[in-house]
């Protein structure tokens, strides 16, 4: 069974859609027809079920070369506060730092109106239940989860202190990240549910690992605001490199894990300026060329399998 799990990160998604993208070339098929199961988190849900919405002949609506624009050019709209906001939000302290109608407006536009049951892909999306306090996974083949792709992404991409939790089937949902910010694991443990008896090829990409150091001088002195924005961030790259390390040890080289440290980009889930942008495209086609000969194995492989 072929898997691909593709973190959260915010504008950060920007480095494994070029990843698809160089793949998707690569194999001169799409991504629908690579993989058996598609996951993601925030960022990362929203290419699974872009990847996997249906447009005209069968064929996918975008291609994930067409899915980087969504990065440039929806980028800067999604992550903008006016003056306002950004006083009547403390900065994010007393209110999410966005609105949530640029986000929404951007979903349906790529979405469209189609519903999670009609992927052309299986596709695994994580939310967070606040009522349940519990993990709560979209799966496009169970029935009674099916909802609009584009009210799914916008679940998985509510990321605390950011965008307001979304209502989706009655539920109160929030970003996925704060559980499994990289899937991958969560996509492994459900892939072996679906096909039982062997081991399944996981291709797991990363949004950018965090570079900046904290000193312990300055978290010392932190208290409950000091910690607010950072731990978030500590968080999530924490658990994404764990979940690396985990499936290297259970799968070896069935896991292919690409990730890039950021070192010319800014880490911030939500820094769409456009040089910030461009830094994050270089990442993603650095990444592509330091890993091209594994990139041609894997092309292969998926394509034969499929």
């Amino acid at each position: 069974m072929r898997v691909l799990a593709i973190d959260g990160g915010g504008i950060r998604g920007i480095i494994p859609a070029t990843v698809l993208a160089d793949l998707e070339r690569r194999s001169g098929r799409p991504v629908s027809g690579l993989f058996d199961l598609v996951a993601g988190t925030s960022t990362g849900g929203i290419l699974a079920c872009a990847l996997a919405t249906p447009g005209d002949g069968g064929r996918p609506r975008w291609r994930a070369e067409e899915l980087i624009a969504l990065y440039r050019d929806e980028g800067p709209k999604i992550f903008h506060r006016s003056r306002l906001k950004r006083v009547t939000s403390a900065d994010g302290l007393l209110d999410e730092r966005y609105p949530s109608g640029p986000l929404e407006d951007a979903l349906r536009r790529y979405l469209g109106d189609a519903r999670l049951s009609q992927a052309l892909v299986p596709v695994l999306v994580t939310t967070y239940d606040l009522q349940a306090r519990a993990p709560f996974f979209f799966k496009s083949w169970r029935a009674e989860l099916d909802a609009p792709m584009a009210e799914v992404a916008r679940a998985t991409a509510a990321a605390p202190t950011y965008f307001e939790p979304a209502e989706v089937l009655g539920r109160p949902l929030i970003d996925g990240g704060v559980f499994a910010a990289n899937p991958a694991m969560s996509a492994y443990a459900e892939a072996r549910r679906l096909r039982a008896g062997g081991e399944p090829l996981v291709v797991s990409l990363g949004t950018g690992s965090l570079t900046d150091p904290i000193s312990l001088s300055t978290a010392r002195g932190w208290g409950d605001i000091g910690w607010a924005r950072p731990v978030i961030d500590i968080a999530l790259d924490g658990q994404s490199d764990a979940v690396d390390y985990q499936l290297d040890q259970v799968l070896g080289d069935a896991h292919h894990r690409l990730q890039v440290p950021l070192t010319k980009a800014s880490d911030r889930l939500d820094d769409a300026r456009p040089e910030n942008i461009a830094a994050l495209e270089e990442h993603g086609r650095e990444l592509v060329s330091a890993r091209a000969e594994e990139l041609d194995r894997l092309a292969r492989e998926l394509a034969a399998a499929g």
